[in-house]
């Protein structure tokens, strides 16, 4: 069963997308809320906790990138689905660096919802890599210290660095889980020591940082 988490203000949105939500055999909405405080009262909970957290961006209090890094020390292994009326790529670069894992806008179908949530779920990134490398310019570029090509790595073990280059490839969790036949948890506990030492909020950060120092390579 796939655990999520709405975080929307508009209960007039997120009811409806609630209850289709629920239609699904493999899916249970485990908390409803409508703020930025909300939803860290809400995670104060550990039952709670989902593996995926559908966020829109526009809050009362605050920006719904703000709540990302909060989910992601809550569990490290809780998707981020971005659902947002925006479309302006710098208004949405802060939700990608923050660590996002893909981003729909609200007038999607809900299948296509669904379809992201359960990808989301398997290890899969929505977001392109020249997305995300988009994104990191937009955010960084008044801040030299912040520059991709100059950001120190800590190094990465040599099976770190294959998960690393698998997830280049475009391998799921579950994939990468097969290829190295090892276990799905392993993958992700690999994938959370990668994001740590390369100190990135996002596979796909992790991803550009590793590439634009040559560790892995895109075809």
């Amino acid at each position: 069963m796939i655990r999520l988490m709405l975080v929307d203000d508009h209960a007039s949105s997120r009811e409806p997308m609630a209850f289709m939500l629920e239609q699904e055999p493999d899916l249970a909405v485990v908390s409803q809320v409508g703020s930025i405080a909300e939803a860290r009262d809400a995670l104060q909970d550990e039952s709670l906790l989902p593996d995926v957290a559908i966020i829109d961006l526009g809050l009362p209090d605050g920006a719904g990138e703000e709540l990302i890094p909060v989910f992601r020390a809550a569990s490290a292994n809780t998707g981020i689905l971005v659902l947002t009326y925006f479309s302006d790529p710098a208004r949405l670069a802060p939700a990608i660096q923050a660590g996002a894992s893909g981003i729909l806008h609200k007038s999607a179908p809900v299948d296509e919802v669904i379809t992201a949530v359960r990808r989301i779920h398997a290890g899969e990134q929505l977001l392109t890599f020249e997305q995300v490398y988009e994104a990191l310019r937009l955010v960084n570029r008044d801040d030299s210290s912040e520059s991709l090509e100059h950001r120190p790595l800590e190094p990465l073990t040599s099976r770190e660095i294959e998960v690393l280059q698998a997830l280049a490839d475009g391998l799921s969790d579950r994939e990468i889980a097969e290829r190295y036949h090892v276990s799905v948890a392993t993958v992700r506990t690999h994938l959370t020591n990668i994001l740590a030492k390369l100190d990135a909020r996002s596979r796909l950060q992790a991803l550009v940082h590793a590439v634009r120092q040559g560790i892995v390579s895109i075809d």
